[in-house]
């Protein structure tokens, strides 16, 4: 895109986030659910086609013969960080929603 070699791709936002700033990029709509707090005057693909969206996310795994003492520490431990404020800002700074739970549901949205 910045060497004017292709027209169009699709990005997360976090690496593109500082040539959209700079102007070097323009922005087409988002394909998350909703606009995002980044990039309040880009609209969502769902605008434009009702039911769309498509985002990345990111998770914690161990391996299935874990102990379950060990997946509630790290559950709780890694909650405890999402809660900080200067972390939630810099996922925020990366325009990635903070998403804590527990062990069994992020399970569960892996359909497992």
């Amino acid at each position: 895109m910045l060497g004017g070699q292709v027209q169009v791709m699709f990005d997360n936002v976090p690496t593109s986030k500082e040539h959209i700033r700079s102007g070097a990029l323009r922005p087409l709509p988002v394909t998350t659910a909703t606009r995002l707090e980044l990039l309040p005057d880009v609209p969502t693909v769902a605008e434009f086609v009702p039911g769309y969206e498509s985002s990345a996310w990111y998770g914690v795994g161990v391996p299935k013969t874990t102990p379950p003492e060990i997946i509630e520490l790290l559950n709780r431990v890694i909650n405890a960080g999402l809660a900080d404020p200067n972390l939630k800002t810099r996922f925020t700074d990366l325009s990635a929603v903070v998403l804590p739970g527990i062990a069994c549901g992020f399970r569960k949205a892996l359909g497992r």
